[in-house]
Formats: C-alpha cells, structure tokens, sequence
C-alpha cells in the first residue's frame, strides 16, 4: 500500500505528481524545484537554489515522520556541470556521514528553468 505525503513547506507540485509517497518503509521525494513554498519565488544562483531544494526535501521527509539521515539515495540534476563544486559545498551542510548515494548529471532543460533540481529516497 502507498501513501501521499503532502507537505506545506515545500512547493506544490507543478504536475499530476505527488511531493512524495510513502510504500514499504520508504519514501520517496519527487523533484524539487528551488521555489519557496510561501511566496512562490525561486531562488537565484546555484547555492540559493541548492538550499531552498534540499530544505523542501527537509520539510518532506520530516512530514512523513523521519530526518535527512533517514536519506539513502539522491539524484542532483543540473543544467550546467560547472555548477558541481559549488552545489556540493552547499549539499554536504544537509547530510552527516555516511552521505546518501548519488547520481549528478548535467539536463539541457528543467521544469520552471532553475539551475538545479533534486529528487531523494528515504527509508523511514
């Protein structure tokens, strides 16, 4: 059975797509775009857009009772591969060691055209 994690925090999503769904003891985190879910407004530049997405997949995996230990998968998809070193210095402030598995690949285009979006599974 699944369950719909719907959170208040983070963004809605900008399709028919849930935030996140609950199966199993795991969780998993749709997308995240860098909007703040009270005013709507994207962040700007690589570091704010990392942090506004990774406390939206906070809001989430919280919402459905568990921390961001409790993350043991991320895929980071970025427009410009440039963007690495600078979206890590931002991205190891969120996780304690071990860090969560991870796939980072550069996209030609996102949804809204941020510079970054990341998804993430969770075993709560």
């Amino acid at each position: 059975m699944k369950k719909q994690i719907t959170c208040k925090d983070a963004p809605a999503a900008v399709g028919p797509y849930s935030q996140g769904i609950l199966a199993n003891g795991m969780l998993f985190i749709s997308g995240q775009l860098p909007l703040d879910a009270k005013t709507g407004e994207m962040a700007e530049g690589i570091s704010a857009q990392t942090r506004q997405i990774l406390e939206n997949i906070k809001s989430i995996v919280t919402e459905a009772g568990g921390s961001m230990d409790n993350i043991v998968r991320c895929g980071v998809f970025l427009k410009n591969m440039d963007d690495f070193a600078e979206m890590n210095e931002v991205y190891k402030e969120f996780f304690n060691a071990p860090a969560p598995a991870r796939t980072t690949v550069e996209v030609s285009r996102l949804p809204k055209d941020p510079r970054i979006e990341i998804e993430a599974i969770a075993m709560l």
